[in-house]
């Protein structure tokens, strides 16, 4: 189905984007979980050099931080932007326009960060920038709390997936996202991905990825037991399909308000234990962090360059 601006209004009357879905009129002003109404907000867009390898690439990649989230993990490192206090409105119109100047500017890719609440408006801005001479690849960057129905509609326009899988125990993603649900939801989500972009394909002379799916994890502190249960996961039900992306840059954020266990970083010995498990389970495709990752530091100031 190709989204049209009568579609986009239809799906915003009634929102059910996501699996909140809270049945908001979002065109007369009215918003759900996610806190934002039809317009899309943008908080950012430029390139960005904190991806993994394969998508920033030495040229940086092409990213579009939108306000807003479905999810709003209590402790996001974007959670400034997560709340949908800081943003920018923008016309599809607009966006269209940014993805075209990101490309100007020798992006490897476009890379949408948390665009689910504005799906059917960002898949018609793609449409709109692919037919006026993008052709840089789609990178869609997700929490994964989304609904299969709505990425059918990122069918063919978008070529890399870059989702999260946070959690395998429901008592863990009630008390961090509010989402019992959440690996239920996520992994339906991705099982879609995966169904879009099929194998892996990369760009043999530069190494960027040109189409796939890389699922990231985030270690949390103290939480191994949940971490190797979704590696397993992943790992028994892709293989060498998609690739992992095994995250120790947790870093509890100033001013959140979190319980105890949280209130730490990952330990070195604690990681280091989290790969020594993905090797022996024969984790062969994926990425993890060297040294030191400090979460403030992948954080690009939300001050609405190139909006």
């Amino acid at each position: 189905m190709e989204i049209t601006l009568e579609i986009i209004d239809t799906l915003m009357r009634d929102c059910t984007l996501c699996p909140r879905r809270c049945h908001a009129d979002r065109t007369r002003g009215g918003s759900g979980f996610c806190g934002q109404d039809s317009r899309i907000m943008g908080a950012r867009a430029a390139l960005h050099f904190w991806e993994e390898p394969c998508i920033s690439g030495s040229c940086g990649s092409g990213t579009v931080f939108f306000s807003g989230c479905s999810l709003q993990c209590i402790y996001c490192q974007n959670r400034q932007i997560a709340l949908g206090h800081t943003g920018r409105p923008l016309s599809p119109e607009r966006l269209a326009e940014i993805f075209l100047e990101l490309q100007k500017k020798g992006a490897a890719n476009i890379n949408l960060v948390t665009a689910g609440h504005f799906l059917p408006q960002t898949a018609y801005s793609l449409i709109l920038a692919k037919r006026q001479g993008l052709t840089l690849p789609v990178v869609y960057n997700t929490g994964s709390y989304e609904e299969v129905s709505s990425l059918k509609l990122l069918e063919g326009l978008v070529d890399i997936y870059l989702p999260d899988l946070k959690y395998r125990s429901s008592e863990l993603s009630t008390a961090c996202s509010n989402a019992p649900d959440y690996f239920e939801k996520a992994t339906a989500a991705i099982e879609e991905m995966h169904r879009q972009t099929k194998t892996p394909v990369f760009d043999p002379d530069t190494g960027l990825m040109k189409r796939g799916v890389i699922v990231r994890h985030l270690v949390l502190p103290g939480q191994a037991k949940d971490t190797k249960r979704i590696l397993r996961y992943l790992h028994t039900t892709y293989g060498n399909d998609i690739y992992v992306s095994i995250m120790n840059q947790y870093t509890p954020m100033p001013n959140a308000c979190l319980p105890p266990w949280l209130n730490r970083r990952v330990t070195p010995e604690e990681y280091e234990k989290i790969l020594s498990f993905a090797e022996k389970i024969g984790i062969e495709c994926g990425f993890y962090q060297e040294g030191e990752t400090v979460g403030e530091s992948f954080i690009p100031p939300f001050d609405y360059e190139g909006l």
